[in-house]
């Protein structure tokens, strides 16, 4: 009788369990950034265009500004210099930093971007992969200026990890070359 009553329990107990087991969808972190507003850069220097109400610009050197955002813990460092005969020599050097990042990067993409009411010529670079830079972009107006900026993370790259905050910040770096307007 026991072996009876324990071999209907356990029949019992496999027919409930007949169930597919359905495994779990992958979750996906989901990220809401703020929605940008634009604002004209208003320091001392020989440009100005447009930026993020989510970053803060600041003037390091004479010529040289960051873009700080502080909830992503990221910077776009801008470089300017005059164009004294030296287009050709500031183009390469730039690109020769862009293409640093080689070694670690899965791919380099560039777009470029012309605007000739305002004079502005630019380049920008996506630099896809664990790099330490994601977005770097060059701009002139082919006689008297030259501007380059790369973004940077505080963080060890892990590409994945950033891509919403690259694509993110990419949109403002895009308005920034758009709105870049030389002072004479």
């Amino acid at each position: 009788m026991r072996i009876f009553s324990a071999f209907l329990s356990f029949s019992l107990l496999l027919m409930s369990c007949e169930q597919d087991v359905m495994p779990k969808p992958n979750a996906y972190l989901k990220l809401s950034y703020p929605k940008a507003n634009y604002q004209k850069s208003n320091i001392q220097l020989p440009y100005h265009f447009q930026y993020s109400n989510q970053a803060i610009l600041s003037r390091q050197y004479q010529f040289w500004s960051d873009l700080h955002y502080p909830k992503l813990n990221a910077d776009i460092n801008m470089t300017y210099q005059k164009v004294e005969n030296n287009l050709t020599q500031l183009m390469t050097d730039a690109e020769k930093l862009t293409y640093k990042h080689a070694l670690k990067a899965d791919h380099i993409e560039m777009h470029p971007y012309e605007n000739a009411n305002k004079k502005v010529y630019a380049k920008l670079f996506e630099v896809s992969g664990n790099a330490a830079s994601s977005i770097q972009f060059q701009a002139t107006d082919s006689t008297k200026h030259f501007l380059s900026g790369a973004l940077y993370f505080d963080a060890r790259p892990n590409y994945d990890s950033i891509l919403p905050a690259i694509d993110y910040i990419k949109k403002d770096i895009e308005k920034l070359i758009e709105t870049l307007e030389w002072k004479n």
